[in-house]
């Protein structure tokens, strides 16, 4: 039996055990993390890396390790573009080489398992069940998963576009021009950008909104006491739903990305359209003003759905032990993060207690110093 195990080996799930062993609450020989992927962070990487993220939205501080300013630390001075800005946000391989070492510091790798969760039960100890039909038995768990299989596709581009994420979706070398990139947040911008310069004058932007502009994709008073400390004393959970909500820069970009944009629009390299899609055939988006895009590769940059993710082992989960969620279907937990006893949360199920920030970085970590400051 094991002392903790990690459900999801994503930034949230690889905070989770940096910060339980350098701290000295666990060690990695009594730890387990479980992912579908061989390696930790081996979803994040492929997303950014394929809609070719250059820098992180999140300033320097945001990162998997327990010292706020270890990634600065970690910065080689003679490579002045390791950090970029007001805010220093780090570049993406910068961060990544700085998660690598964090994670080879703690030797992550030796409590590594590949594999799927389909049951979770408790009997004294918690029992999880993996596809293979393995069991892994623990005193403690986090659930650290995200809603990142849950793609949110329009009903008129149904069966006729990739999601930028699908598992299957080509190399964007290998794509069929003209390309319609569908969305108006920073994903859809970035994928903008690394389209248009294969595939220039035949690249189009589609989203339904003018562009919102904004550093954060939240107020940067989420991060501490200026904004969270009135959140938590709202009782009303449907109410900070609303809250989280409001909060959020949904769908927003960043003030570099919106001129990048706008540069590659003035050489004729990229289309940007303002519009309502609401029918496509093999060649053609038909808009709701009864124009026509032409597109021979469709790629949605739609977001996610916002509802609890749809693993049947946590719904299963939650029927069994009775677990406490709000009207929206997320957890309502203690100031730990504790959903039931020894039964811990983070990223977007940490959200009603965390707020708008749970799902990013800095929620990661912020959820990663309470559980570990009140065992």
């Amino acid at each position: 039996m094991i002392e903790w195990a990690i459900i999801g080996g994503g930034i949230h799930g690889c905070t989770a055990a940096t910060f339980l062993i350098k701290s000295g609450k666990t060690s990695i020989d009594r730890l387990r993390i479980i992912d579908l992927y061989d390696k930790p962070m081996a979803r994040w990487r492929r997303n950014t890396k394929r809609i070719g993220m250059e820098y992180l939205r999140s300033p320097v501080v945001h990162h998997i390790d327990v010292h706020p300013l270890s990634l600065q630390k970690y910065s080689d001075s003679a490579k002045s573009r390791n950090l970029y800005g007001y805010y220093k946000r780090p570049q993406l391989d910068f961060f990544n080489d700085h998660s690598e070492n964090v994670l080879y510091e703690v030797n992550v790798q030796k409590a590594w398992k590949q594999g799927k969760v389909v049951s979770v039960k408790r009997n004294e100890r918690w029992i999880l069940t993996l596809e293979s039909g393995e069991q892994i038995m623990a005193e403690n768990i986090i659930v650290a998963i995200s809603v990142n299989e849950q793609p949110i596709i329009p009903e008129w581009a149904h069966k006729r576009a990739f999601h930028i994420f699908d598992e299957q979706i080509p190399d964007f070398k290998k794509l069929k021009p003209p390309v319609v990139i569908v969305g108006g947040g920073i994903t859809a911008a970035h994928t903008a950008v690394a389209v248009s310069q294969l595939f220039p004058g035949k690249t189009t932007l589609l989203k339904r909104h003018p562009f919102r502009v904004h550093f954060f994709d939240s107020d940067p008073g989420w991060l501490g006491p200026k904004n969270q400390t009135g959140f938590r004393k709202i009782e009303d959970y449907q109410q900070r739903r609303e809250v989280i909500k409001a909060a959020r820069h949904k769908g927003s970009i960043t003030q570099e990305l919106f001129y990048k944009l706008a540069r590659f629009q003035k050489r004729n390299e990229l289309q940007i359209i303002n519009g309502e899609p609401v029918k496509m055939n093999e060649t053609t988006i038909t808009m709701k003003d009864h124009s026509n895009i032409q597109a021979k590769t469709v790629i949605l940059a739609t977001g996610f759905k916002s509802s609890l993710p749809s693993q049947p082992w946590l719904q299963k989960l939650i029927l069994n032990e009775n677990l406490q969620c709000a009207h929206c279907g997320y957890p309502i937990v203690n100031e730990s993060l504790e959903w039931c006893p020894h039964l811990f949360v983070m990223g977007p199920l940490a959200e009603l207690e965390i707020g708008p920030i749970a799902r990013n970085i800095s929620g990661a970590r912020q959820a990663a110093e309470r559980i570990v400051a009140n065992l």
